[in-house]
């Protein structure tokens, strides 16, 4: 598989994985001519050469990272040097235009690869690089779910599969796929990938982040069974791999009869638990299978051995069925675990444990207040090679914006293309006009408002990113939903239609609530809303009417008003003025009285009829049902519910015995920063599943179910009564403070006029209402030539690095406010 010499390599290699720490001899990047350089290669050698100009401006940056990544090179046996282009010595190598010039990567004197500077953006993509191109033929790069079925089947039987997704080549987890593949790619076939939507076809939940696999397909002896699957649930770093990869290599399950306390594996070597499953002889059989599923469950996450009660020396409890040791020195836990998920649920909290000690260590000097958003800043900068198809939508100047926002029903977003936020949205926007390609919609626009900040002013965006719906002859409306693909996606589709809807006739009304008159929408808006009054009830329907413009693009709503909407009425039991809100999931309709209600009411009606009973809780829907203003009788659960524990609640839900709270539960599989909640509450996580009470908004108070109890209808009753007396404590008492996002929120764009007009005598553009689009088109000069107005200040933030922007804005901001 791989070649001779860097076969060679990786046994000195191997050292420096396990330890994680590269000495070089050589501490700088040395200099050379071209005949020096080619003077030095030496035959099955790997180097990588730099050429430039002496001269040459611009390449300090370059030079720097160039520098950084010379030691992990060397470690690897490549070396690393800057090759100084002169006149007096010619090389085909050297560029005849200053600002082109390129690395190259040599084996000997063959020429192997050449990477534009460009390319090469820190250490991590040179190493990442360099590494990939040596290892070309050993690290398969595909494209396709039957690129990798074919490799698979190929390999069943004889070796596994190390598979990975990276976002993009160059990133951090891209060089530590390449340097696990440099040590272990004698062993195991590594497969890589940029292509998301192959991710997707392996039916990864997550696919926000890089991941790693293990084929197990050395085993598999039947061509047609699927090789088994083991993820990498810790970050891609290279000892993370390495770890994992070891111990995909140690045996599934051990057999051992000595004290657990001497007892030692590969796993505690490498910072994992051990988990004992106590075992008989009468239940041999039986202890074995379950050890082998443990095993398979905790793959990667701890070692699994089988302990061999009858030919043990020292006692062990005989209560205890399950051994647990942390590490090494440290004494064992005997436990007694009668759920396999209870076994399984006590390795990953103490993972999570030490991932946020390890978290904890790396923060001790806290937070850089200077950077904003880093998590999206981090996303955008791996995604910056990433090509978006920006031809899928039309880009506005000054000069065309007006003109195309009157001429047709247009969706605008108004981004800056120096800041993280707007450029991340950029891409979900994007992957909508991808979806809504070859479909007749409103035409998606986009404004940089880096390039055209008078339009932005004129529009009143000052802040980053707004998306607005311009329609004809109404005012815009802007959006104010999720920075996300389907939500965006689901305002523009539900914004086709004009609610709410003028339903004409019965028939026509039966076929709205059926869903059939909008079966091409009833994926984006599971309730359909159809107010039903009489002809005379002209305030009703008025106030219905205002509450359907409002909660446009949000849902679907129709009015129907005609001689015999009694029909309607008698039909579904409605008393008149009435909504009627037909589920389509469900398949039923249910009548709302609307007698003495005014616009906000309807609106609260109709957006309440969306919350689910029961709902699971996630990071995008907790705002909601905060909302409602009640305590949360909140069931953590570390995968999907149990259903005896769903049946319970819903049954005292129906009994409206929950009406003072509001029911939910969080899978802390869909929702990590679960376990991060449960330990405010607790000193240390405990198992799951575990039933609360969250007072958020009336003392803070958190009260938990009793762990001893059984979660049964009357138990759960006979609690909340008991909580309902003050007869149970409290286990802790959040404080009473403000949720705020970590840093404030900027306005750009005055911030920019503020700087502009200290430099200039001319006064700049006032802000314009929404209501004044229409006439500001009149005001355009069909003879005047758009200029972009950009002010010195816009041209030092196009070019300016994000954190020395913001901590100008900042100095601005502060100036700005003493002059006022």
């Amino acid at each position: 598989m791989m070649s001779s010499c860097l076969s060679v390599c990786r046994v000195g290699i191997s050292f420096v994985m396990m330890n994680i720490f590269y000495k070089s001899a050589v501490d700088s990047l040395p200099e050379l001519s071209p005949q020096k350089y080619f003077s030095t290669l030496q035959p099955g050698k790997a180097s990588l050469a730099y050429f430039c100009q002496a001269d040459s401006p611009g390449t300090s940056v370059f030079l720097e990272e160039l520098n950084e990544a010379v030691k992990p090179l060397q470690d690897y046996g490549i070396s690393v040097a800057k090759v100084n282009c002169v006149k007096e010595e010619t090389s085909r190598y050297c560029g005849k235009e200053k600002d082109l010039m390129k690395a190259y990567l040599f084996r000997g004197n063959i020429l192997l690869r050449e990477f534009p500077t460009d390319t090469l953006f820190d250490a991590n993509a040179i190493v990442a690089h360099v590494l990939f191109a040596l290892l070309f033929n050993e690290v398969k790069y595909i494209t396709t779910l039957e690129d990798l079925q074919n490799i698979e089947n190929a390999l069943k039987g004889k070796a596994n599969v190390v598979f990975s997704y990276v976002r993009a080549i160059g990133t951090p987890e891209h060089r530590a796929v390449m340097e696990a593949a440099f040590v272990y790619g004698n062993t195991h076939q590594f497969v890589l990938t940029t292509e998301i939507a192959l991710l997707e076809s392996i039916g990864t939940e997550d696919i926000e982040y890089a991941h790693l696999y293990f084929f197990h397909c050395k085993a598999v002896l039947d061509l047609t069974q699927q090789c088994r699957r083991t993820l990498m649930e810790r970050p891609l770093t290279t000892l993370n791999i390495h770890r994992f990869i070891k111990t995909m290599e140690a045996p599934l399950l051990t057999e051992v009869a000595e004290d657990p306390q001497q007892v030692s594996t590969v796993h505690l070597q490498l910072g994992l638990p051990l988990v004992f499953i106590v075992s008989q002889q009468a239940t041999y059989e039986a202890d074995r299978g379950t050890a082998e599923w443990v095993a398979w469950r905790l793959l990667g996450k701890a070692g699994v051995l089988l302990l061999l009660r009858d030919s043990l020396e020292v006692d062990i409890p005989q209560h205890a069925n399950v051994v647990f040791k942390r590490e090494e020195g440290v004494p064992v836990e005997f436990l007694v675990l009668h759920d396999i998920d209870l076994i399984i649920s006590r390795v990953e909290n103490n993972m999570h444990i030490e991932e946020v000690r390890e978290d904890e260590d790396n923060d001790m000097e806290g937070p850089d207040i200077d950077i904003q958003d880093d998590e999206v800043a981090e996303t955008i900068y791996r995604d910056r090679k990433r090509q978006l198809p920006l031809e899928l939508t039309v880009e506005l100047t000054e000069e065309t914006f007006n003109a195309t926002v009157m001429a047709s029903d247009s969706i605008v977003l108004f981004y800056a293309g120096w800041q993280a936020v707007s450029m991340a949205f950029l891409q979900s926007y994007i992957d909508v006009a991808i979806k809504l390609k070859g479909t007749p919609t409103m035409l998606l626009t986009r404004v940089n408002c880096a390039d055209w900040s008078g339009v932005c002013t004129k529009q009143n965006v000052t802040q980053f990113p707004v998306v607005k719906m311009y329609k004809e002859g109404r005012n815009p409306v802007s959006y104010a939903g999720m920075l996300g693909t389907e939500d965006l996606l689901k305002f523009i589709q539900l914004n086709r239609i004009s609610c709410p809807v003028n339903i004409t006739s019965v028939q026509e009304a039966e076929e709205y609530l059926s869903g059939e008159l909008y079966k091409d929408l009833i994926s984006y808006s599971s309730v359909s809303v159809l107010g039903l009054f009489s002809p005379t009830m002209t305030s009703a329907k008025e106030d219905f009417t205002e509450a359907g413009n409002y909660l446009k693009g949000c849902v679907i709503t129709g009015i129907y008003s005609e001689e015999d909407v009694l029909i309607l009425s008698n039909k579904y039991a409605a008393t008149l003025p009435a909504l009627l809100l037909a589920r389509h999931k469900e398949g039923k309709t249910e009548s709302i009285p609307l007698a003495n209600t005014h616009v906000q009411d309807i609106v609260q009606i109709i957006t309440n009829a969306f919350l689910e009973t029961f709902p699971e809780i996630t990071v995008e829907n907790l705002p909601i049902y905060l909302r409602l203003q009640k305590p949360l009788l909140i069931l953590f659960s570390d995968g999907s519910i149990i259903p005896r524990y769903k049946k319970t609640i819903l049954t005292l839900v129906k009994e409206k015995h929950l009406d003072s709270l509001t029911p939910c539960w969080l899978n802390l599989k869909n929702t990590p920063v679960g376990r991060g909640i449960l330990q405010v509450y607790f000193d240390a996580l405990p198992p799951l599943p575990l039933l609360l009470v969250v007072n958020l908004h009336s003392g803070g108070q958190v009260f938990a179910f009793p762990s001893d109890q059984d979660v049964t209808e009357q138990n759960l009753l006979l609690w909340l009564k008991k909580l309902e007396a003050g007869l149970e404590s409290h286990i802790t008492i959040l404080p009473a403070q403000e949720w705020k996002p970590p840093f404030p929120a900027y306005d750009f764009l005055s911030m920019m006029e503020a700087a502009a007009s200290r430099r200039s005598t001319r006064e700049g553009p006032e802000c314009v209402k929404e209501t004044d689009v229409q006439e500001s088109h009149e005001e355009q000069h069909e003879d005047k030539p758009a200029i972009r107005d950009e002010p010195t200040e816009t041209l030092r933030i196009k070019h300016w690095n994000r954190s020395n922007w913001f901590k100008e804005a900042e100095k601005s901001f502060r100036h700005d406010n003493k002059e006022l």
